[in-house]
């Protein structure tokens, strides 16, 4: 389901009239077609130069931290590990130098993660000395405070038989504040006590998904309720957090008063009065000086970005920047290079495809000179948005990657700009998709709108051109499966499919227009892709995660451009509005702000445009459905009628959230992608045996649909 956006559905029935239209005619014709070439193909296993098992097991970074005198950089490399179905991390110190390799120093547990599957930034923090770092780790079923060494020694520095919340280390590193909540065993004993007397709905009650044990949270099965809107927390998340502090040289623990606990870092709420709509702020440690960006217009092509310093928490005028290349860009970080009067800040620019450049801007003397420019991003783990780059006085320490490399670890000189690789454990897999033609694809809207997106370009096999796959939403730095990983987007284009991850270029308030700007980017790719001879236009599929899937069930009902979808999460439907209105007017407030709409029988027409299920005789592609199982129920108002008729092959993965995590299912979800769209655009099978019933049961949707289109036509 949408994240800051939601999802929806009503009765099941075919419109004759609808059905009969020439569209689906001509809809099921692409179909019947490339079903056809079938009998014609030869029977190959599929052999991958990139196979979807390695675009699991890519290692991602977090971001990088330089220690205090910018001699060290530290950082947490994760790996999905299929076989034992979970993940490995393990913490790094590097010289910044890039004179040595970088030195294991410890394990770094099981990476903790969002209600919605997204990996939590892994943060450490140095020790003033520099000789060690500290972070938070989930091992061996608890989250304790580590420490690690440059020299490769790790510890445990909390201990208790509850899990750490937070934590601070003093400005003179002697002393580490942290906070714990409820134990374990108490944990344990809500969840057993409340499963016992049976679960009492109630407004934070996550209907539409198991209740007991059901979703991970804090790296273990939890029991859930909701905590702001659809996100979820744990059961004893309103424990109050109890605080302690830890004398690190003599190891004795005591609990604090609330009046000693770490101060609360800045926020922009508490600038209002000086500064409105502050986005995002760094603050000098020496000086105070506080860097800012605000943002107006936030859901329009062209947000308002500015650049401008505070020279205090209390000062009341602004130095901005007014050098050309902070003036009108799209601004997207700060940071202070350290001992300076400088400003780091990140450039992403929609046209260029959110591709990263770095600039400097000395707010004493106004001036703001180039550092580095790439093709993809420079940040770190977070594929919702760049990471931070580590900074020195000379140099940062920045996880690139970009459309055809996956994530590795640079030294960035901040005078030159000079790029120096530190460390890159996904090289034999860049060497591979090295191979694969990729470019920044730019083009315009029947409306004249430009777009941009990833072109992973198919290798061509004769003089027909090849099917396209498109996905809808984010595709900055490696694009991998796209928003939600779902798509094994060079695989694809290895096996004869070209594909292309379309970014959004912005956010409207209307829904028409939101879902409306997906499907003219869709159509106009295809389209421009098309006159160019390099794709073949009745052979196109399409798939989404969250908007992704809102843009992709919409052009379904209002296109016929594709020819067979994916999808990972429900759109809106009445099932998702039931469930979602016992939440209350949070719920509602969202839904008449983001999609104008009420109570079904509020607000028909418009429910009428959006929802699936009251278009289900406009859907004439099949469609594959892999939900989570926290989601799943909001479509089966439309799933099952699909299903029943013989449109869509549905699978729900357990314990999942939004974003499926778990290295199995994201194997399993990429494999079936992969053989999707290869046997609806390709007429292809894979000859392993234990596919055979996959395959029989799609030969039986098309027979069904190839039965459907001669019934429609009048056929004996």
């Amino acid at each position: 389901m949408p994240r800051g956006e939601q999802s929806r559905a009503l009765p099941y029935r075919y419109g004759s009239e609808v059905m009969m239209s020439f569209p689906f005619y001509a809809a099921v014709r692409r179909i019947l077609s490339v079903g056809m070439l079938l009998s014609g193909l030869a029977v190959v296993h599929q052999v991958f130069a990139t196979s979807p098992r390695q675009l699991v097991e890519v290692a991602d970074f977090s971001s990088p931290l330089v220690s205090p005198d910018g001699t060290h950089v530290a950082f947490r490399v994760s790996r999905a590990s299929i076989d034992r179905n979970t993940y490995d991390s393990t913490w790094y110190i590097q010289l910044m130098d890039g004179s040595l390799p970088p030195q294991r120093v410890s394990d770094g547990g099981v990476p903790l993660r969002d209600s919605a599957g997204v990996a939590l930034p892994a943060t450490a923090i140095w020790s003033p000395d520099g000789h060690a770092i500290y972070y938070r780790a989930r091992m061996d079923g608890r989250i304790d405070v580590w420490r690690a060494s440059v020299v490769g020694a790790a510890e445990r520095v909390t201990g208790g038989d509850a899990d750490v919340r937070d934590f601070a280390l003093s400005d003179d590193g002697k002393t580490l504040k942290y906070s714990i909540g409820p134990t374990r065993e108490e944990v344990v004993a809500a969840e057993q006590a409340e499963y016992d007397r049976g679960i009492r709905v109630d407004r934070s009650t996550p209907l539409g998904q198991p209740l007991f044990r059901s979703g991970y949270t804090g790296g273990r099965l939890a029991t859930q309720r909701l905590g702001l809107m659809f996100n979820r927390v744990d059961l004893t998340t309103d424990v109050p957090d109890r605080w302690k502090a830890i004398d690190l040289a003599r190891g004795e623990v005591r609990d604090i008063s609330p009046s000693e606990k770490p101060p609360a870092p800045l926020a922009a709420s508490d600038l209002d009065k000086q500064v409105p709509h502050v986005w995002k702020m760094a603050r000098d440690r020496n000086s105070g000086r506080i860097v800012l960006l605000t943002r107006t217009g936030a859901r329009t092509d062209r947000p308002r970005i500015e650049l401008a310093m505070l020279p205090g928490r209390d000062a009341r005028t602004l130095v901005k920047c007014v050098a050309e290349a902070c003036t009108g860009k799209r601004i997207s970080g700060v940071q202070w290079r350290p001992g300076t009067d400088e400003v780091i800040f990140t450039v992403t620019p929609y046209d260029q495809g959110f591709a990263q450049s770095i600039y400097c801007w000395n707010v004493a003397t106004g001036e703001v000179y180039p550092v580095a420019t790439s093709s993809g991003m420079f940040g770190g783990e977070d594929r919702w948005g760049p990471g931070t780059c580590g900074v020195s006085p000379v140099a940062l320490a920045c996880v690139t990657a970009n459309a055809n490399r996956p994530p590795r670890l640079e030294r960035v000189d901040l005078q030159t700009g000079a790029r120096k690789v530190l460390f890159d454990p996904n090289r034999d897999l860049a060497q591979d998709l090295a191979r694969i033609p990729t470019q920044l694809l730019r083009w315009k809207d029947a409306k004249g709108r430009t777009f941009t997106g990833q072109l992973y370009s198919a290798r061509r096999t004769g003089s027909t051109p090849p099917p396209l796959f498109v996905t809808y939403y984010l595709c900055a730095g490696f694009v991998r499966g796209g928003t939600g990983d779902e798509w094994p987007l060079a695989t694809m284009a290895e096996q004869g499919i070209s594909t292309l991850c379309i970014n959004q270029p912005s956010v409207s308030p209307s829904a028409d227009e939101r879902y409306g700007m997906g499907q003219l980017a869709v159509e106009g790719a295809v389209e421009r892709l098309a006159s160019e001879g390099m794709i073949d236009r009745t052979r196109v599929g399409m798939g989404g995660l969250s908007f992704g899937s809102e843009v992709t069930m919409w052009t379904l009902i209002h296109s016929h451009v594709v020819t067979a979808a994916s999808v990972s999460s429900p759109t809106i439907s009445s099932m998702y509005y039931l469930l979602g209105s016992n939440i209350g007017e949070p719920f509602l407030s969202l839904l008449r702000k983001n999609w104008q709409l009420g109570a079904p029988d509020e607000t028909k027409a418009h429910w009428q445009k959006i929802s699936p299920t009251l278009n289900l005789g406009k859907i004439h592609a099949p469609i594959l459905l892999q939900f989570p199982e926290q989601e799943y129920l909001f479509a089966l108002g439309y799933a099952v009628p699909l299903m029943l008729s013989n449109r869509a092959d549905v699978y729900v993965f357990p314990n999942e959230p939004h974003n499926k995590f778990q290295p199995r299912h994201k194997l399993a979800v990429y494999t079936r992608n992969l053989d999707w769209f290869r046997f609806w655009l390709q007429g292809y099978e894979d000859p392993d045996p234990s596919k055979a019933s996959q395959y029989a049961h799609w030969r039986s949707m098309q027979s069904s649909m190839r039965h459907e289109h001669m019934v429609q036509r009048g056929a004996p």
